[in-house]
């Protein structure tokens, strides 16, 4: 199965440009807790609520002024949308993730793929407890608190 058969299609963006309070609004409207931050066309990074808490709030920075491209974080877990879903679990399961970022071969945001939509739409209960049970896992960096 592929990873276009499974991913939800209904992504949402903000822009380079886009205010971290707008960002915040858009993540509390939706419930996530995070954004792909695109130009318009390519991805550039995704922005979290963490990020805004971190990079922005915590240092003291103007959110109404301050712009997702110096709050985001650019590295981007990623897979394309003609993958084997097997790959999307492991992908998630090496970086401890949840969702994942999908783009097609011309690299252009084409939706997400969540442990969700692993669990409801793969019927592969294996794959499924796997990258649950390393999410749940701490991670190096912080088990050592």
């Amino acid at each position: 199965m592929k990873i276009a058969d499974i991913m939800s299609r209904d992504v949402d963006s903000i822009r380079l440009d886009t205010p971290l309070t707008e960002a915040a609004k858009k993540m509390s409207e939706h419930d996530i807790g995070s954004l792909p931050v695109t130009d318009g066309q390519k991805i550039h990074g995704m922005l979290t609520d963490r990020d805004i808490v971190v990079r922005a709030l915590a240092k003291g920075k103007d959110p109404a002024k301050t712009t997702a491209r110096e709050a985001m974080t650019e590295k981007i877990c990623y897979v394309f949308d003609d993958q084997d879903i097997s790959e999307a679990a492991e992908s998630m399961k090496d970086q401890q993730i949840r969702r994942l970022v999908v783009l097609n071969r011309d690299k252009r945001l084409v939706g997400f793929v969540s442990m969700g939509d692993l669990s409801r739409k793969s019927n592969d209960e294996h794959l499924t407890a796997t990258v649950a049970r390393s999410c749940a896992e701490p991670s190096a960096q912080h088990a050592a608190f």
